[in-house]
């Protein structure tokens, strides 16, 4: 006896779909809802992604490896949910951020380490919750000079390329 060979549901058509859905009763719409998230979450593809490698349920990324959930990234490294970002490294949660490393909670932000809630700010180390600022370690501003001087120390210390 050959194999059997496993097909797929074709799609309903989108008015047998929604004369189904309003039909469905609370355990129905759980039963549906269920299979829908397993079939989800067994689903690591890469969609619209181009030489993304290590990558789960990114899409739209280029060049990216062991990301996960993150949508039109380039270049970034090991970061979750991010959005729109390039040349991040274990960073989580960013949107629109360019060379974050170990960050979270960003937004618009650039050449920021281990940093949190930043808004518009570039040019941050250790910060937590600052709008539209550079040249920042731990919350206190520096000039440019002072800036990458305390930071190069630090990155010695601390280990960190």
């Amino acid at each position: 006896m050959p194999p059997r060979e496993t097909q797929k549901k074709p799609a309903l058509d989108p008015r047998e779909a929604r004369a189904l859905i309003g039909g469905l009763d609370k355990r129905r719409f759980l039963d549906e809802f269920s299979k829908l998230s397993s079939s989800f979450a067994a689903d690591p593809g890469n969609p619209g992604s181009y030489e993304c490698h290590g990558c789960v349920r990114c899409a739209n990324c280029m060049f990216c490896n062991g990301c996960e959930g993150c949508y039109g990234c380039t270049h970034c490294i090991r970061c979750e949910l991010c959005n729109n970002c390039t040349h991040c490294v274990d960073s989580k949660s960013l949107n629109a951020c360019a060379y974050s490393v170990q960050s979270e909670n960003c937004a618009n932000s650039a050449y920021v380490y281990f940093s949190k809630n930043l808004s518009d700010c570039t040019y941050c180390f250790g910060c937590v919750g600052l709008s539209k600022k550079d040249f920042h370690i731990l919350n206190v501003g520096f000039t440019r000079t002072e800036y990458f001087e305390l930071v190069q120390k630090l990155k010695r210390e601390l280990n960190v390329k």
